[in-house]
């Protein structure tokens, strides 16, 4: 039997290079004694217990006692099953160990996270967020928390598409004033304009702007997020800037205004009218 694809499958399942050498030569065979297997397994000798031993308490070889000792290999089926099922045993054991490990650590770190938290830093108004999965959470838990206005310049690469997004509709159903303005290097296909005349119905004012130069939400005019494009990796890579700060906020709800006010409606921008105003 050719040992090296049968070997790198053992090895892959949690058996070492001598345990797996040594288990296939004695599945060729009824029974070996251990010498004879460091010979055809290449396995040096002063090891060859160590590894024998090591498979017969993994489940892959047995001990036939006799005037000499000698083994043999389990049958493959009963070996690797036996095997795989006591290492998930093992696995879900420790798993469940840790879980409640870190269960016990949040609660008793979460009072030292808000004793943290009620300190005041220069700069607790501003954060900068670079993952891309914070980025999203943080947007959403903002979404739930506007009351009066939501604004945004929404522009590829989404974390979050706001086209698509359940929170901008259900804030839209509530009579929230919603109003987004789109590149409009992203509504040239007829199926996403289908897609924001949907967002329409429910309520938001959706417009198209060309060449929207950052990625910005305002939350109720005092907090936001700016995300811009990391311009160092050359990986498309967001960066996001959170803020809470009311001058900063209204700032930022001139400018919208101020490209709200020049930019088209969606249906008139695909025929290259000029902007309307409201």
């Amino acid at each position: 039997m050719e040992l090296e694809p049968h070997t790198r499958r053992l090895h892959d399942i949690g058996l070492n290079a001598y345990e797996s050498n040594a288990y296939i030569v004695l599945i060729g065979h009824g029974q070996f004694k251990a010498l004879e297997v460091a010979g055809r397994a290449s396995i040096p000798r002063a090891k060859i217990y160590d590894v024998l031993n090591s498979l017969v308490d993994k489940g892959f070889v047995r001990v036939v006692h006799g005037k000499v000792k000698q083994f043999s290999a389990v049958e493959p089926r009963l070996a690797l099953e036996g095997y795989l099922n006591r290492r998930r045993d093992r696995f879900l054991r420790e798993w469940e160990d840790r879980q409640k490990v870190a269960s016990m650590l949040s609660n008793d770190l979460a009072e030292v996270f808000r004793d943290g938290s009620n300190g005041h830093s220069p700069l607790d108004y501003l954060r900068i967020i670079g993952d891309t999965r914070q980025i999203v959470e943080e947007y959403r838990q903002m979404l739930l928390q506007t009351r009066n206005e939501y604004l945004e310049f929404a522009r590829p690469p989404y974390g979050v598409d706001p086209g698509h997004e359940p929170n901008v509709r259900s804030l839209a159903d509530k009579g929230t004033t919603c109003k987004l303005m789109f590149d409009s290097s992203d509504v040239q296909s007829p199926a996403r304009r289908a897609k924001l005349r949907l967002l329409e119905e429910a309520g938001a004012k959706v417009r198209v702007g060309r060449n929207i130069p950052m990625k910005l939400a305002l939350f109720d005019s005092h907090s936001g997020m700016i995300s811009l494009d990391d311009p160092v990796v050359s990986q498309q890579k967001i960066t996001a800037l959170v803020f809470e700060h009311r001058s900063l906020g209204s700032a930022m709800r001139m400018l919208f205004v101020d490209s709200w006010n020049r930019s088209a409606r969606l249906d008139d921008f695909q025929f290259g009218a000029p902007a309307i105003r409201d």
